[in-house]
């Protein structure tokens, strides 16, 4: 069931400046048992929502990792994000107006921050198991990190301590095609569809990596025209998918705050940082993941007191924590039975 939280601010954000207040989108599922130590918090990717079950296919429901019959399911939507949460879709109070690109840039923390004012509001003060990926990655371990007491367990997927200068560069080259659309900086929710749209396509190289492009996007062995390839229109469909759902000046806030991750920032660095973390750790990396690949996991836990790693076998690159369900539903339940 999706629920709103509004807090009446100001909110203040980490790099200056504040919001003059916030709305949190929000999903529960199951119930809430007496001292409510069921609590599951789940941490959405980039261009998701608070419906986890949405997004997610695969892993909310009876004997799934994710149980309403079980736990209390909370997935909340991310600051700067469209699909509720204020963002730069949302009406700038002093103008009435969307905010567009005048949204100012937030940070993971600052998404984080959001987290903790929803999780007062709730009334919940002990998490029993905050589940992170990708870009919920981020900020789950900013979250345990910031607040060590927050919760006794906690499972990181597809995602690590800062931004690398590989993701930062995918970035960039998305910023570099979404601004070459001339209609970019327009104030208007529909602008730069078309920059939006190149910039998906270059995300999706990331996404899936070599060996899903090549295992699900094959050419006929009788194709027609030898300039073409099916997955042109992959790409193409895509982009304009995404455009249909999702608009660029949100797209764009929820990258950069990727670019400001960085765990160890003002706390002596990422070991130091992560060495803060006191709950029980699953780590679980991609085999073929490009974006982050394993190694970059095998870091993360390795400076995680006592974590454990799991590299799930996938072809399916960074969107194998999508996919690969059964995978992950196996890797969860396996975790929880050593307690």
């Amino acid at each position: 069931m999706k629920q709103f939280y509004s807090y009446p601010g100001p909110f203040s954000l980490e790099c200056g400046g504040s919001l003059p207040g916030i709305t949190v989108a929000y999903h529960t599922f199951g119930t809430l048992n007496a001292d409510k130590s069921n609590v599951i918090w789940v941490m959405h990717g980039l261009t998701a929502n608070s419906d986890v079950a949405d997004w997610w296919p695969g892993t909310v429901g009876p004997q799934k990792f994710l149980d309403p019959e079980k736990y209390f399911i909370i997935c909340a939507n991310v600051l700067g994000s469209c699909y509720g949460t204020t963002g730069p879709a949302s009406v700038c109070p002093s103008t009435g107006k969307p905010w567009c690109n005048h949204f100012p840039k937030i940070t993971i923390r600052d998404m984080v921050k959001a987290h903790r004012l929803l999780a007062g509001h709730l009334g919940i003060k002990k998490i029993h198991e905050i589940i992170g990926v990708s870009l919920g990655g981020f900020q789950a371990i900013e979250w345990m990190v910031e607040d060590p007491e927050i919760a006794e367990n906690v499972m990181f997927c597809a995602t690590d301590a800062s931004c690398s200068p590989w993701l930062a560069a995918f970035n960039q080259s998305m910023y570099m095609a979404i601004h070459t659309d001339p209609t970019w900086g327009e104030p208007r929710l529909d602008a730069a569809k078309e920059g939006l749209a190149t910039a998906r396509s270059i995300a999706l190289i990331s996404y899936r990596g070599p060996f899903a492009y090549n295992m699900s996007q094959r050419d006929s062995d009788d194709k027609a025209d030898p300039f073409f390839h099916r997955v042109q229109t992959y790409q193409e469909y895509q982009g304009e998918k995404l455009c249909r759902r999702f608009d660029v000046y949100s797209y764009v806030r929820i990258c950069q705050s990727s670019d400001s991750h960085d765990v160890g920032r003002g706390r002596g660095g990422i070991r130091k940082a992560l060495e803060r973390i006191k709950a029980r750790t699953l780590v679980i990396g991609i085999s073929s993941d490009i974006l982050f690949p394993p190694e970059c996991l095998r870091q993360l836990a390795g400076n995680i007191p006592g974590s454990r790693l799991e590299v799930m076998e996938s072809d399916f690159a960074h969107d194998g924590f999508l996919i690969e369900h059964e995978k992950l539903n196996k890797i969860m339940h396996r975790w929880r039975a050593s307690r």
